[in-house]
């Protein structure tokens, strides 16, 4: 599983041309699913997405030093397969997404477990296997990617 978290001041998601999510100051996270993930992937993941410390202590400048969690601020979290892509030549390839019949629940459990550490009404979500324009503004930028695969790496 692979997070691309990207600080930002404000994020939202339309479909259609209808907006259908936004936040304000936060993180805006697109998932990638890998076919071979677990619910230890997830839970890793979330326990990083929810305690990363990327925002400044406002009470002493002390940059890198407040999660959301600490700062009670929002989380967009968008579907994305094309993280686990390859080229093949110049074509992406994408073999390495969970296929959509189990990634969808996948997702779900996630999304789950994201609002349980930091509150339902904290998180906002994209549509699942939509087509959808992501209108985001960076706050640094500060973009990190983290991959349930180097915690298997540790293991």
């Amino acid at each position: 599983m692979k997070l691309l978290i990207q600080r930002v001041n404000k994020a939202s998601v339309s479909v259609d041309g209808t907006q259908i999510s936004s936040i304000g100051k936060g993180l805006c996270v697109m998932v990638g699913i890998h076919r071979d993930d677990t619910q230890g992937d997830a839970e890793y993941l979330q326990r990083k997405l929810t305690n990363i410390r990327l925002f400044e202590n406002e009470e002493n400048g002390k940059k890198w030093d407040k999660s959301v969690l600490d700062m009670k601020l929002e989380v967009l979290l968008v579907s994305q397969f094309t993280l686990y892509q390859e080229l093949k030549g110049n074509k992406p390839d994408f073999r390495k997404s969970m296929g959509a019949d189990k990634s969808k629940s996948f997702y779900d459990s996630f999304v789950s477990s994201v609002k349980e550490a930091i509150g339902e009404d904290k998180v906002k979500e994209g549509q699942f296997g939509a087509h959808m324009i992501v209108d985001i503004t960076n706050d640094g930028p500060v973009t990190i990617e983290i991959s349930s695969k180097n915690n298997r790496e540790k293991s």
